[in-house]
C-alpha cells in the first residue's frame, strides 16, 4: 500500500502506520527505509516496534516537504523473531506532494 505525505513546502508531516497482531505470541519488527529519497524519511520514535499478543503497535514515519518534485521511498518492516514466531514481511511505498506554497 502506498503512504502519501502531502502538505506545504517547508512543512513537517507524519504519518503514524498501524500494525496489527492477531496471534496469541509477541510480535516484533525492525524498520528500515530504502530507496531514492530514504535520506528525507526519519523514523523519529525509533526503527523497532513490539507488539503484544492480540494488540496493535505503530511506527511514525516523518517527512519535511523541501523540494517542489515529489519525494519516494520505501518502508520495509522485517520481523525479529519473538518466541520462535516469525511475522510477515510488510512493505509500504512512501510519496510526498507539495499541496501548497507559501511566502
Amino acid at each position: 500500500s502506498t503512504i502519501e505525505f502531502a502538505g506545504t513546502l517547508h512543512t513537517t508531516v507524519v504519518k503514524q502506520v498501524r500494525l496489527k497482531n492477531p496471534s496469541n505470541n509477541i510480535l516484533a519488527y525492525n524498520a528500515f527505509l530504502v530507496g531514492r529519497d530514504a535520506d528525507d524519511f526519519s523514523l523519529p520514535k525509533g526503527s523497532t516496534v513490539t507488539i503484544p499478543p492480540m494488540k496493535q503497535g505503530f511506527v511514525n514515519v516523518e517527512f519535511t516537504i523541501r523540494f517542489l518534485h515529489p519525494a519516494e521511498a520505501v518502508l520495509i518492516l522485517i520481523s525479529d523473531k519473538v518466541d520462535r514466531i516469525d511475522g510477515a514481511t510488510l512493505t509500504f511505498s512512501l510519496k510526498s506532494e507539495v499541496k501548497n506554497i507559501e511566502p
